[in-house]
């Protein structure tokens, strides 16, 4: 009895001691450390508020700024049911909405927003091939395997997601595709109460009031300011640029760990894209206060957003909008099969770019409007044909190969090779020179630079079989041919020379696919397997200016912190490879490209003019279709500052070309804009195959010849 009465006891006594030790916490807690308590309660119910940070500006060499931002208004959207029909119906009155307010949502499904539906699936690649791309998506979109499928039509796949996702409505409707393509945008973005998304963006002032005046009924949709990128030279330089998009799966599970959100833009081409790690700013938050005892107490400290850097661009403004304009008024003058084109202007003393312009082209602050018209249009104006497109140079080339001739002792200083007309050291292949083709005529006795000013297609076959295929891929890698430039684009074709390598890639006949002598032949004049870029050939024609000094092609000139403008980073000139060729050979060369101008085959473009000009027109066959014109020159010929390259598509005959090259000249000579171009039956006369073979084509074009 006594022992259980001290157990009672002591049991009594540590109740006590607990219950004053549990006293004491409260006390602590509530009373001592009451306010650091609260704050992490409440910071524990607090959802920060991300202030998105702008992006940086692109501005041109002067600093004119060509793309900046603007405050607009986007629809974002959060989870605040799990009722999939009260979701889809806040949904409908969303893109209702929108429609009715002309806006669009915004969604990645890749199908047309309109009835018919189409698949529009970009081809980010820049080679018209968007099969593989379709096919990985379908492949990443199978549904567990269960519905979606490669045979599926465009209207198919809507109506199996609006099954899916329990959307009633008609399928043809504008407002059954919006609401498909809001839910599936969700569903691959993990559409959570913490992770809203983003259901349209700059939307208008009345959408914002309507939207507003209902938020009651839309549960989870909220108005926040974001920026929206705009330019202040509204169609100029597009494709070199580029465009911001909503950031990808395939991207943000790249970039997450870079502090990316599902909602964040990024850019998706041109130096948007490349320049991503500079013009991207970080984004801050909004800080949360509570009042305790009357006394402000801080919970979240507030973080102000740090805009983007600006990039400074070497491109010259004036001279990007006049090489855009001429290129467009000569192939619209031109007419017939000429569609398209591209013109680069580079400084031969560093390689810097001074415009790049490309036709088709298109207007990118109209791209969301515009986008189904662009990825269905055949001109495929999304496409910067300076750097992606890729051309024979034609009778551009045949510098290079008096050059190689020169420097390897395959061809004398002044020697001189009589042209025959038809070149007959093959008994079964026998090309002849344009003059005879046309004429029955020959150029006679040829040295070097007579045989540019003429292009003597017969001067450069006997050059190109004493030099052999071997000794013309070395000279073109020299001078940069078929390679990439370096420029600060991520669309930069490499091209191809030709060579007994590629050929065998591309010529799945086991006996045409050998290399022959006619192969050679062809390379030399410019024709056979290679394909160059606009932007290779401007800066083979600047290397040539310059004495042989290949420069990396630049594009950018500084990153400037939009801060204070401080320089961030410096791009300078880069010598990517210093050619050891004799100054006398490089003058003869030049001596022939001048007469071309002055007495060849662009004398009627040049005639008359204030300053001497060097250059070569080149028109390249093609298998159907006018011939493709081709020009690249330098100026002034006695100290040279830029040269220029210029190719049409179908552009009939070089001296077309000429005519874009001659308005980049006076505007960056004699600051005067584009002049009036002429018809191509206008144009003065150049035997249409004077600078090149009988046919582009490579198996036919070379024969059998060993």
């Amino acid at each position: 009895m006594r022992e259980s009465k001290y157990r009672f006891m002591i049991l009594q006594i540590l109740m006590v001691v607990m219950l004053a030790a549990i006293a004491v916490r409260l006390f602590n807690m509530q009373i001592i450390d009451g306010e650091k308590y609260l704050a992490n309660a409440s910071s524990r119910l607090t959802t920060n508020v991300v202030n998105k940070a702008p992006r940086g500006d692109i501005l041109d060499r002067y600093g004119n700024v060509l793309v900046t931002n603007k405050t607009g208004y986007s629809v974002l959207m959060q989870k605040e049911t799990s009722d999939n029909d009260e979701l889809n119906k806040t949904i409908r009155s969303v893109v209702q909405i929108l429609n009715e307010t002309e806006n669009s949502s915004y969604d990645t499904l890749p199908i047309t927003m309109d009835y018919p539906y189409r698949f529009v699936f970009e081809d980010r690649n820049n080679d018209n091939d968007t099969a593989d791309e379709k096919q990985a998506w379908f492949e990443s979109n199978k549904y567990n395997g269960k519905y979606i499928n490669s045979n599926m039509t465009a209207e198919q796949v809507v109506d199996i997601y609006a099954q899916i996702y329990g959307i009633r409505g008609e399928l043809a409707s504008k407002e059954t595709r919006g609401m498909v393509g809001i839910r599936y945008d969700a569903e691959i973005q993990n559409f959570s109460s913490a992770n809203p998304v983003t259901v349209a963006q700059n939307i208008n002032v009345e959408a914002v009031t309507r939207i507003k005046e209902l938020q009651e009924q839309l549960p989870g949709i909220s108005i926040i300011e974001d920026y929206v990128r705009t330019y202040n030279y509204p169609g100029l330089a597009t494709q070199l640029l580029g465009r911001t998009g909503r950031i990808s799966a395939e991207e943000y599970e790249k970039y997450s760990s870079s502090g990316y959100g599902m909602n964040d833009s990024i850019g998706k081409q041109g130096i948007e894209k490349w320049a991503e790690s500079y013009l991207r700013g970080t984004n801050g938050k909004t800080g949360r206060t509570a009042v305790v005892d009357g006394r402000e107490v801080e919970i979240t400290a507030n973080v102000d957003p740090v805009p983007g850097n600006y990039v400074m661009l070497t491109l010259d403004t004036e001279i990007q909008s006049v090489a855009e304009e001429s290129l467009e008024n000569t192939i619209k003058s031109i007419g017939g099969d000429c569609n398209a084109g591209a013109a680069v202007v580079i400084d031969v003393n560093s390689g810097n770019t001074l415009a790049m312009a490309s036709y088709p082209t298109y207007d990118m602050s109209r791209f969301n409007e515009d986008y189904e018209k662009l990825i269905n249009d055949a001109g495929n104006p999304m496409i910067n044909r300076a750097v992606s497109g890729l051309y024979s140079p034609g009778s551009t080339f045949k510098p290079l190969t008096a050059i190689a001739g020169i420097q390897t002792g395959n061809l004398k200083l002044n020697e001189h090779i009589s042209c025959e007309g038809v070149y007959t050291v093959y008994q079964d292949y026998q090309p002849t020179c344009w003059i005879w083709s046309e004429a029955r005529a020959t150029h006679g006795s040829q040295d070097m630079t007579l045989a540019i000013e003429n292009s003597c297609n017969y001067f450069f076959y006997e050059l190109g079989r004493r030099l052999g295929i071997d000794t013309l891929d070395e000279y073109a890698k020299k001078f940069g041919l078929g390679e990439y430039t370096g420029v600060e684009l991520t669309e930069e074709t490499e091209g191809h020379m030709a060579s007994p390598e590629y050929k065998s890639k591309v010529v799945m006949n086991v006996i045409d696919s050998e290399w022959f002598g006619g192969d050679t032949l062809q390379t030399a004049i410019g024709q056979s397997y290679s394909l160059f870029t606009p932007i290779q050939l401007a800066n083979y024609c600047a290397t040539i200016a310059n004495g042989g000094t290949r420069y990396k092609v630049n594009l950018i000139d500084s990153i400037r912190s939009s801060v204070d403008g401080s320089v961030v980073e410096e791009f300078k000139p880069q010598v990517v490879e210093q050619l050891d060729i004799e100054p006398q050979t490089m003058s003869r060369v030049r001596d022939g490209m001048k007469k071309v101008v002055d007495e060849g085959s662009a004398s009627s473009i040049f005639d008359g003019y204030p300053i001497q000009v060097g250059g070569k027109t080149g028109t390249a066959q093609l298998g159907s279709g006018s011939n493709n014109a081709i020009f690249i020159a330098f100026a002034p010929f006695d100290n040279p500052q830029i040269a220029v390259a210029v190719v049409l598509e179908h552009g009939v005959r070089g001296t077309n070309a000429g005519r874009v090259a001659r308005d980049i000249f006076d505007k960056y000579f004699f600051n005067s804009g584009a002049s009036g171009v002429v018809s191509a039956t206008e144009a003065p006369s150049e035997a249409p195959a004077s600078e090149t073979s009988e046919t582009e084509a490579p198996p036919q074009a070379t024969g059998q010849i060993r």
